[in-house]
C-alpha cells in the first residue's frame, strides 16, 4: 500500500510495518488538468525592461514581464505575452492563483495544445530571445 508517497508492507505472521522511500517523479511545469486545459507554473519577474521567458525548470518557467506589480498590469501583461509566445487567443489563457505573488499558476484552455507544444513553444521562445 502507498500512503502519501511511503510504502508501506504489513506481515500478517510477524505484525510489522515496514516504510521504503518510493520515488515520486517531480511534476514539471505544464499539467494537463482536463481535457483541453493545462495548468503553467510560472516565476514571474515583474519590471523589466521587456516581456522575456528566461528559463524552465521544475519549480515553473522563468517569466520576465515589462509592466509593474501594480493593480494587476504584471498579470494582465503576463496573460498578454503568454497567449503570444502560445499562439493562442487572450481569452484561452487566464490567471488561476498567484494574483499577488511572483509564483503564479495560469491557465490555458485550448483543445490544439498539449503538454508537449506547450513545452516546445517556450523553448522556440527562448531560443528567440
Amino acid at each position: 500500500m502507498v500512503l502519501n508517497g511511503v510504502y508501506i508492507s504489513c506481515s500478517l505472521s510477524s505484525f510489522y510495518l515496514q516504510k521504503e522511500k518510493v520515488d515520486v517523479p517531480a511534476a514539471g511545469p505544464v499539467t494537463r488538468i482536463s481535457s483541453g486545459v493545462m495548468h503553467l507554473q510560472i516565476c514571474a519577474k515583474p519590471g523589466a525592461k521587456f516581456n522575456n521567458i528566461t528559463d524552465v525548470n521544475a519549480d515553473g518557467i522563468g517569466v520576465q514581464i515589462a509592466a509593474p506589480p501594480v493593480d494587476g498590469e504584471a498579470n494582465a501583461e503576463l496573460v498578454k505575452y503568454m497567449s503570444k509566445v502560445l499562439g493562442v487567443k487572450k481569452s484561452e489563457v487566464s490567471l488561476e492563483k498567484g494574483s499577488k505573488s511572483r509564483n503564479k499558476c495560469i491557465a490555458v484552455s485550448s483543445s490544439e495544445l498539449d503538454e508537449g507544444a506547450i513545452l516546445q513553444k517556450i523553448h522556440k521562445e527562448i531560443g528567440d530571445g
